[in-house]
């Protein structure tokens, strides 16, 4: 089957909405939302006191190596809800039922991700916007290279 927009289903999987291909929104609204985004996944963390040491008072001086292996510990439980899914029986998630476990732990992902890129002071967004943009244009990420032999697979 050929790529489109409209045909990017994976197996018993549906395609994707054509909505997350294209949209009329500005590289810029991209970057401010995602930025906003951060921000309140951070606040959301320290009102929760994952900065705080819960026995002193006292701010904590955060491990940011733990914090990206949190961050993959997300992704693991998103591949392990994935992976236990069926086809025509997806396995959905035990704190929020009504969602696919896999989609409630690709959340749990982008929260954490967020979290550390406003702690560390990164501008999120505009890495996000820019690096798409350069992705659009690189030769081994374009559909005919990538059908070459030796083409980028995944």
């Amino acid at each position: 089957m050929a790529f489109s927009p409209e045909t990017t289903g994976e197996g018993d999987r549906p395609p994707a909405p054509r909505a997350a291909f294209a949209n009329d929104n500005k590289p810029h609204n991209h970057a401010a939302a995602i930025n906003i985004f951060a921000a309140d996944c951070h606040a959301a963390s320290r009102r929760a006191g994952w900065y705080t040491d819960l026995t002193t008072g006292r701010a904590l001086d955060r491990n940011v190596p733990e914090m990206l292996c949190l961050i993959h510990s997300e992704i693991s439980e998103a591949m392990e809800g994935y992976r236990k899914s069926k086809p025509g029986k997806v396995l959905m998630d035990d704190k929020l039922p009504h969602r696919p476990m896999a989609e409630v732990e690709l959340a749990d992902a982008m929260i954490r991700i967020g979290d550390l890129a406003a702690f560390l002071g990164y501008d999120l967004g505009g890495a996000i916007v820019e690096k798409m943009a350069f992705n659009a244009s690189r030769p081994d990420h374009k559909i005919e290279n990538r059908l070459k032999a030796g083409g980028k697979a995944f």
